[in-house]
């Protein structure tokens, strides 16, 4: 199965030019979104706002080999290991699903413009195949286990959030019936209508860009380079500073510490984090 192109028997019934106007459709769908949803929410705006504000309260003038520093940072951090989740397991799951439906599209592309019409295409079959595996592996581990706290909110799997569960569900029908029908060639109405629903929720999933949280994927590194920067020139998007009770420096300039906390303050705990939240 993981060495078939399903697209290959797919060109029997259909041109690969229709297959490759549709793929450019769906380009076209999530470019649209994506300026619409931009023009909605002002994301932009913000952003050039924002940095503007933070220039004037910068303590120092960053150089150019610091932001790109900054910049390296945020693609390793952020972008490929998704540092930013504190939770290991939703780390994991997040990084199943992005790279999952980075390698699932990236090789339909290359399937169906460069092998739609040949049996043989290499390793991008196995590829696809992997990713749409990838996809509900991550999606799925989300959907039952992290999205759905029973023990702490009540939320049952089936509770469905309109508009902002509509980008993950999109993802999962996606993958799935493309599993669904790459297992079941010749298999007639069955392989048609697993087929009808790959590319129904495809078409769901890219065309409901502006009302989705698809856009995020692409403001996300903005904001967190942005982040990045405002904390190195010390611009602090005006918050106060982040001080080091135990610094002798910083007890001499807020004496109330010593009063109230010691010469070295204790640690303070774990927080919400010190238990699981099994009190529902």
């Amino acid at each position: 199965m993981l060495s078939s192109n399903p697209f290959y028997e797919l060109s029997t019934f259909i041109s690969p030019a229709i297959m490759q106007g549709y793929v450019i459709l769906m380009v076209l769908l999530v470019i649209g979104g994506t300026i619409l949803d931009m023009m909605h929410k002002k994301s932009p705006q913000y952003f050039f706002e924002n940095a503007k504000r933070a220039q004037k309260d910068a303590k120092r003038t960053l150089s150019g080999g610091e932001k790109a520093s900054l910049a390296v940072q945020t693609v390793a951090n952020e972008v490929l290991t998704s540092s930013e989740f504190k939770s290991t397991r939703r780390r994991i799951s997040h990084l199943f699903t992005m790279y999952g439906f980075v390698i699932f599209v990236f090789s339909t592309a290359v399937l169906i413009f460069g092998y739609a019409a040949e049996a043989d295409a290499g390793l991008w079959p196995a590829l696809w195949h992997l990713g749409a595996l990838s996809l509900c592996i991550g999606g799925y581990w989300f959907w039952f286990d992290i999205r759905v706290d029973v023990a702490s909110e009540g939320v049952k799997w089936y509770n469905f959030n309109g508009r902002g569960d509509i980008f993950i569900v999109g993802l999962l029908a996606m993958a799935t019936f493309a599993l669904l029908w790459s297992v079941t060639p010749g298999a007639g109405a069955l392989d048609t209508l697993f087929f009808v629903l790959f590319i129904a929720s495809a078409t769901v999933l890219f065309g409901s860009v502006y009302w989705s949280k698809f856009a995020h994927m692409f403001f996300k590194p903005a904001a967190a380079y942005q982040k990045k920067v405002i904390k190195a020139d010390g611009s602090q998007e005006n918050l106060p500073d982040d001080y080091d009770p135990a610094d002798p420096a910083v007890q001499a300039r807020f004496p109330d510490i010593r009063e109230y906390m010691g010469a070295n303050p204790p640690n303070m705990g774990l927080g919400i984090n010190r238990e699981m939240p099994r009190h529902y």
